[in-house]
């Protein structure tokens, strides 16, 4: 119940009420809720270039014909889409699929990553949320504890937590049922994941490098998204450097965009983007000057290999969990580097592209 005081309250300083004064301090602050998209939110609404349904992703033929069937058949009969784990190089758009499976099948999604599910109320807190038809995505899913893993293991089958009560010999099971989700792993080590939690996906799907031509595309759409003038030929010269990886396309796009608006160039063609990224230090298959490093390392100081992992890490000031993860998988997929029993060498490839005489034909010159 309000008191109201029967005494006359003093006049203001100035002269007007005090709740006229309260109303004036308070009206700035309805501009919060304004309909109006603020300038910066503008702006990230420009920068986001994922696609959100089938339709505008690019590549992957073969994983989207398999989905489009798996949400048809979930659709007619009524039925959430099965568990999903999604395997493959980082940057090719397993995030983005997860999105658009929840745009197709009209739920909602939840992201997360492994590493943030460190105690067991953390994947609880997820479960118990989740609404019929919601589906959870769960980056690096090979780097989840035990303990949360064997909490998923009812919840992806039978769609129920498990969770102890008490403590000792007053210690009690009550099972909490769960509506029924879709969880959606992404990982970089499939071989990494145990039996019992790779088991229990419905669907394994390994997505693939993409093509020149597919890149292309990605590259032009992105570029339409950004209000950035490319051609053509533009586009496929960010693309044959972009290591077969729509992430690194766009972001070679975006320091193009860079260059070309410094430069005042009108448009992006092959010329400006092979002058940006010769400037960025991305030559024409796409290694950076750390790759050149290292396989002129191998050729120049150990006559083409085999060196070994230590060794290649000590001449170039790299450590080698750096050079085994990042920068020898795609040496090693272009045919440019070998990994022997012996140590690393360098391959026939490797030498032309370097501006250097192979073994062999230097033998035969003699």
């Amino acid at each position: 119940m309000a008191i109201i005081s029967s005494k006359k309250q003093p006049p203001e300083p100035n002269g007007q009420p005090q709740q006229r004064r309260e109303s004036a301090k308070t009206a700035p602050k309805e501009n919060i809720l304004q309909p109006e998209a603020a300038i910066d939110e503008q702006g990230k609404q420009e920068e986001s270039i994922r696609p959100q349904k089938f339709a505008d992703y690019i590549g992957q033929k073969d994983l989207k014909d398999v989905l489009e069937i798996a949400i048809k058949a979930a659709k007619s009969r009524g039925e959430v889409l099965d568990h999903l784990l999604l395997y493959g190089p980082p940057g090719l758009g397993k995030t983005t699929m997860a999105m658009i499976l929840a745009s197709e099948m009209g739920v909602n999604y939840k992201i997360t990553s492994a590493p943030a599910l460190e105690r067991p109320r953390d994947i609880v807190g997820l479960l118990v949320n989740l609404k019929p038809g919601d589906i959870l995505f769960i980056d690096e899913i090979h780097r989840l504890s035990r303990m949360t893993e064997e909490i998923l293991y009812p919840a992806m089958e039978d769609y129920r937590l498990d969770i102890t009560v008490g403590k000792g010999s007053s210690a009690r099971i009550r099972s909490l049922p769960l509506s029924k989700f879709t969880l959606v792993g992404a990982t970089t080590r499939v071989g990494a994941l145990t039996s019992p939690l790779r088991d229990r996906f419905g669907l394994i799907q390994k997505l693939r490098f993409y093509e020149v031509d597919e890149l292309s595309k990605i590259v032009m759409r992105s570029s339409n998204l950004l209000q950035t003038n490319v051609t053509d030929d533009g586009a496929s010269e960010i693309a044959r450097r972009s290591r077969g990886t729509p992430r690194i396309a766009n972001r070679l796009l975006k320091r193009v965009r860079d260059y070309a608006e410094v430069k005042s160039c009108t448009e992006i063609n092959q010329s400006v983007a092979a002058e940006a990224l010769q400037l960025f230090q991305v030559d024409p298959c796409g290694l950076d000057w750390t790759d050149r490093r290292m396989l002129s390392v191998i050729i120049e100081q150990f006559n083409g290999g085999p060196v070994g992992l230590e060794t290649i890490a000590a001449a170039t000031g790299e450590d080698t969990q750096t050079i085994e993860e990042v920068y020898e998988p795609y040496l090693m997929q272009i045919g440019y580097l070998s990994r022997t029993p012996r140590g690393r060498t360098a391959t026939k490839a490797a030498y032309k592209h370097m501006g250097f005489t192979p073994p062999n034909e230097q033998m035969s010159l003699l």
